[in-house]
């Protein structure tokens, strides 16, 4: 009669040291060099495994903290490897290459994932990411959860254009002491405009430099601004200086202005964006849709 609570014990510690071991084997040292995979990271519960990360990883705000490797498309060997870190994950968006096979050789594993705006490459992301750190549902819960945000605004959106007319935008990035960049056809920032039911009205692929005249002739409804050295109204004012045609746009005038966070914008979908959407939404639709 002993020998079964003997027999369970053994199982259970047998148990215990296999879950042990596990976790072992999954990389404890992380650098990321994105700024949504690190957000990802710490909302499946691995900031304590950080050691460094990019500057465009600035949320949540403890990040800061965190030794920096640079910019994710300027990184250097030894920066990174100096943090002695398991595991080094990025985008495609991330290198220079020369850099990666450096930090390949030296034992470090690379894991690459999609910096791609769609639902899709955020699933592939959190599932990827949950394996790397043995937390599989937590994110299955985070990817379902995300989907779900951006579904139910959808409908909002449907419901919004079944009695108003989707408004022209423009997204306008990085500014600051130079012509702008607007957001074209398969961006990060296209897709942010369509998701909340606005007509992005820049038609060409990538991003791409405009002058006043052609600022001006696109005429939009509503004015979004992404700029990474300014912020606020301080990005408004030096949009408008730089770019004074802009001022005569009906944007301008009836001060339907936007400034959105530019991480948004980078190292793919990231788990702020649902929220984003939803308050830009709510600008192009400002009866229809709530905050």
């Amino acid at each position: 009669m002993m020998r079964r609570p003997a027999a369970m014990l053994a199982l259970c510690a047998a148990l215990v040291a296999s879950t042990q071991a596990l976790a072992a084997e999954l990389p404890q040292r992380w650098v990321s060099a994105g700024g949504a995979l690190s957000e990802w990271i710490s909302q499946l519960g691995g900031e304590p495994r950080l050691v460094g990360v990019d500057t465009t990883s600035q949320h949540p705000e403890s990040l800061k903290a965190l030794p920096s490797i640079g910019y994710q498309r300027q990184l250097s060997a030894e920066g990174i490897l100096s943090l002695r870190p398991d595991v080094l994950v990025g985008t495609e968006e991330m290198g220079p290459p020369p850099v990666l096979a450096q930090i390949r050789s030296a034992g470090v594993r690379v894991e690459l994932f999609s910096s791609q705006a769609d639902l899709a490459a955020v699933d592939a992301n959190l599932k990827h990411l949950g394996k790397l750190l043995g937390a599989e549902q937590k994110a299955a819960q985070l990817a379902s959860g995300y989907q779900q945000q951006v579904e139910t605004l959808q409908v909002q959106v449907k419901q919004a254009q079944a009695s108003h007319k989707a408004p022209g935008v423009l997204l306008l990035v990085g500014h600051a002491g130079a012509k702008p960049l607007i957001a074209g056809q398969g961006t990060a920032g296209d897709w942010l405009l369509r998701q909340a039911g606005a007509r992005n009205l820049a038609e060409h692929q990538g991003y791409k430099n405009f002058s006043n005249e052609a600022l001006a002739a696109l005429d939009p409804d509503v004015l979004v601004f992404s700029d990474r050295a300014l912020a606020g109204d301080q990005a408004l004012q030096a949009l408008l200086k730089e770019n004074p045609a802009l001022a005569a746009s009906r944007a301008v005038r009836d001060q339907r202005l936007v400034a959105l966070d530019p991480t948004l914008l980078v190292g793919g979908l990231g788990p702020r964006l649902p929220a984003a959407l939803q308050d830009l939404a709510a600008t192009f639709y400002p009866t229809s849709i709530a905050r």
